[in-house]
Formats: structure tokens, sequence, C-alpha cells
């Protein structure tokens, strides 16, 4: 049995961590700067070690995560849970961002009426082809 590495590259732990399904994605992710080591923006190449702290930005959350242990292989999602720790100050803001994404309404359930059927689409056009400006009375 192989012992675990004492570091391992920032994309490679994302992935193993199951932040993101492929090492390209993290890597993607990491090039936006959406990901930073200890304050500092990352690069994927970038070693980390336990004790490191991990800020990613997902969507509108930022999650702060201390690295608990390193892989190099993507497990389990049990074994990768074990690879972190989220702060509990993140997981406060986390889910107050749950909370106000469930209790904000739907921008859709404002519309009042679908589609324009094909005789409003007419009346529309009929609008526009005659204007005030371009009536001779």
């Amino acid at each position: 049995m192989s012992t675990p590495p004492a570091t391992v590259r920032l994309d490679k732990w994302l992935w193993a961590a199951r932040f993101y399904k492929t090492r390209s994605l993290a890597t993607q992710e990491i090039d936006k700067g959406r990901i930073q080591v200890n304050g500092q923006v990352a690069k994927p190449s970038r070693d980390l070690k336990p004790g490191d702290l991990v800020e990613i930005r997902q969507g509108p959350v930022l999650r702060a995560l201390h690295v608990r242990g390193v892989s190099n292989a993507r497990g389990p999602a049990p074994v990768a849970q074990a690879l972190y720790e989220e702060t509990p100050e993140s997981v406060a803001r986390r889910e107050e961002a749950a909370r106000q994404r469930r209790e904000t309404p739907e921008p859709a359930l404002a519309i009042e009426q679908g589609r324009p059927t094909k005789r409003d689409r007419r009346q529309l056009a009929d609008w526009d082809r005659w204007s005030a400006s371009a009536d001779p009375d």
C-alpha cells in the first residue's frame, strides 16, 4: 500500500474532492480567478498541503475550506468530503444564500400573459407600419 502524497496540485485536489467533474473544468475555474489559496489567486499547478485555506466562488456563493487531506485519486463522496472542512462562516453564508433563493419569487411568474398570438403580432406590426408622423391629416 502506497503512502499518500504530502502535497498535490490544486486542480487535482479540486477534482478529487469532487468540486468539479473533471480536472479541465477545475483548471478553467482556476484560470478565471474563482479559486484562491491562502488569500492569493492561484494557478492550477499550485501545490496544496493540509492546513491551507481554499476559497471557491461557486455562483454567488463564496466557500471557504480548510484542507484536511490530499489525494491524487478521485474516490467515493465520503472519502472526498474527508479531504476538507468548510468554515462555519462559509456554511452560514451558503445556507443564507439558499434561503434567499427559496424565498424570492420566480421572475417568470410575474408575466401575466404568455407569448403574443399571431393576431397580437399582426396588431403590433400594424402599429409599427403606421406612425403618427406619416399621417397626412
